[in-house]
């Protein structure tokens, strides 16, 4: 049977590719280590009590029906305080959209800058550009990035399509990385688009705009500091729009609230477009996450607690990589600086198995340490980099700390095994 072609050439993810076969370890009553989820083990990493407490008192409390279009007046006044408090970013509740989750605001910012012969450019890896480009009918401009730069994008990766792009799509902490712009970087890179758009104003030409997803924000590491555009360049405040929400900081995936801010008359448009498809936070879950944010000694509690428990994680992930690596094995790890997130490197290819196979493609590498080492991770070519690419992404949302030696010790037999 015939269906549309923007359905028929939708690519499927990776991750549950990768699942699957997690699964299918699983039946045959095998332990796999399953570190490819950008998620929480909510038995590890539950919602703050407050939160949850919150949450229950709204639905006790009938808080049932629709939500206003462009979130609950409570939730936006809080956020918008939140913003002030914590990253001295003023934005009004007008110019703040609340939404299930960070995913259909997303969306909406495609929809919204882009028109059909419009382009945007993202660097690889990042997470779901790709599918949102195609989703969006848009052409696009994709920048791989490299591993001396941390994965980040840099003003030279930028700068050659300046003129040809309409929105800027950069994520800081970077999913799949768990790395961060440093803030020279982040300044030429804002710069280049306050020049760019200055030249476009003299042509009456649309100007161009800056997705900036911010979503792990709150989760950094040691000295790593998280900037945005808009503290570096103020003038940035009229091109830049903003992802941001609960979903990470507070173990929330599930509870779907999230927000989006910047100028009013790109706001505005989102909320129409959202208000068609009703992707809407739940009334009770809004309501609740606004009585939570105003706690702010609560608030820090968790957040303290939340980041201590993944950075202990990370730490030990990646001294155990660096071990792994002083042995003499092909693999080494980027030192963690944000999000849930370990970058590691796999240089296996041309290697060949204990029964005689040589590893040509990363995919076989992905096979060989779920199989060999019981450890399940995602390749960078899921995030659109090239297939060659032998970088991975390990999450710890769901890794229990008293599971990462025996990890290592699969890990250490397997690569032994390896000529």
């Amino acid at each position: 049977m015939k269906i549309s072609k923007l359905a028929e050439g939708l690519k499927g993810s990776e991750i549950i590719k990768i699942a699957g076969e997690v699964n299918a370890l699983k039946a045959q009553g095998e332990v796999v280590y399953n570190q490819t989820i950008g998620d929480f083990d909510s038995g590890i990493f539950p919602i703050p009590d407050e939160l949850k407490a919150e949450i229950v008192t709204a639905y006790n409390d009938n808080q049932t029906n629709y939500p206003q279009a462009n979130g609950m007046e409570a939730l936006r006044v809080s956020v918008s305080d939140y913003l002030s408090r914590n990253l001295k970013l003023d934005y009004s509740k007008d110019e703040i959209l609340i939404s299930g989750g960070a995913r259909p605001l997303i969306y909406a910012v495609y929809q919204t800058i882009l028109d059909l012969e419009d382009t945007v450019l993202y660097p690889v890896p990042s997470w779901n550009n790709d599918a949102y480009s195609y989703l969006a009918r848009n052409k696009a401009v994709v920048v791989e990035t490299k591993v001396e730069n941390n994965f980040m994008p840099t003003v030279s990766d930028i700068k050659p399509h300046i003129q040809q792009v309409n929105l800027i799509a950069l994520c800081s902490p970077l999913n799949p990385t768990g790395t961060t712009f440093t803030k020279e970087a982040l300044l030429e890179i804002s710069e280049l688009v306050i020049e760019e758009n200055k030249r476009r104003a003299s042509q009456d030409e649309k100007p161009l705009y800056i997705l900036y997803d911010q979503i792990y924000w709150q989760l950094t590491y040691g000295e790593t500091i998280h900037y945005n555009p808009v503290e570096l360049v103020p003038a940035m405040r009229d091109f830049t729009i903003f992802i941001d929400g609960i979903s990470k900081a507070f173990a929330a995936t599930g509870v779907r609230v999230g927000w989006a801010f910047g100028p009013v008359h790109v706001i505005n448009k989102m909320k129409a477009l959202l208000s068609h498809i009703g992707a809407w936070a739940p009334k009770a879950e809004q309501l609740a996450t606004a009585s939570y944010l105003n706690q702010t000694e609560v608030v820090q509690d968790y957040l303290t607690h939340i980041k201590t428990e993944l950075n202990d994680r990370l730490i030990s992930y990646y001294q155990g990589f660096n071990a792994l690596q002083t042995k003499g094995f092909p693999v080494r790890a980027i030192q963690p600086e944000a999000a849930l997130y370990l970058t590691v490197q796999f240089d296996f290819i041309g290697k060949t198995t204990q029964e005689g196979t040589t590893l040509k493609s990363i995919q076989e590498v992905t096979s060989f340490l779920l199989h060999e080492a019981k450890l399940a991770i995602v390749p960078f070519y899921a995030f659109g980099t090239s297939t060659d690419s032998n970088w991975f992404r390990l999450s710890v949302g769901t890794a229990r700390k008293e599971d990462i030696e025996t990890v290592f010790e699969l890990l250490e037999n397997a690569l032994q095994k390896l000529k």
